[in-house]
Parts: C-alpha cells; sequence; structure tokens
C-alpha cells in the first residue's frame, strides 16, 4: 500500500493529524474532498509530488493590496475627480445616556 502525506501549505500552521478519505472520480480525474480542518484559503491551489512520490497540496499566497496597486498607473487629469473643500463637522447637541 502507498501512503500519501497531504501538505497543506507552508502558511497553514503544521498539523500531524491523518485523516483517512476516499478517492472517487470526477470525469476523468480523481479527486478527494478535503475535510474542514484541513479546509485552504481561497479556490486555487497548486499540486505537485515529492521525490517520494507523495503528493503536495499548498495554498497560494494570497496578492497584497499594495502589489496589486503599484501595477495600477495614475489618473490623467481629465480623469481625476475634481477637488472639494473639506468643511468641519458641524457640532452636535448630544444628550448625555441615563444609566
Amino acid at each position: 500500500m502507498t501512503r500519501h502525506m497531504l501538505n497543506m501549505g507552508s502558511n497553514m500552521p503544521t498539523t500531524e493529524a491523518t485523516r483517512h478519505v476516499r478517492l472517487f472520480k470526477n470525469g476523468r480525474s480523481q479527486a478527494v474532498r478535503i475535510p474542514r480542518e484541513f479546509e485552504l484559503p481561497g479556490n486555487e491551489a497548486t499540486l505537485r509530488r515529492d521525490a517520494k512520490g507523495r503528493l503536495i497540496l499548498e495554498s497560494l499566497p494570497r496578492p497584497k493590496l499594495a502589489n496589486l496597486l503599484s501595477t495600477w498607473k495614475p489618473l490623467s487629469k481629465k480623469d481625476q475627480l475634481p477637488a472639494i473643500d473639506d468643511q468641519p463637522p458641524e457640532a452636535l447637541d448630544i444628550a448625555p445616556l441615563e444609566l
């Protein structure tokens, strides 16, 4: 019997937990349902086989907002929003709470 280890990715907490799972066919592919305690974030992952024949499943790192924003070009003058006056907030008379 060949034993495969499922590595849930370097950004996940390491665990020695093992679960027996059933394999099934999904079209022409073999599939496995991942138990909730091994759930990966996102909707994509990478799968590879290591030198010992083990399957390694890793979640993809979430893209950083700063990286996305750094790829955007500044708006042209015609596309920029008009400047607005930053008015101070109005004073409100708030009655104290009774406890």
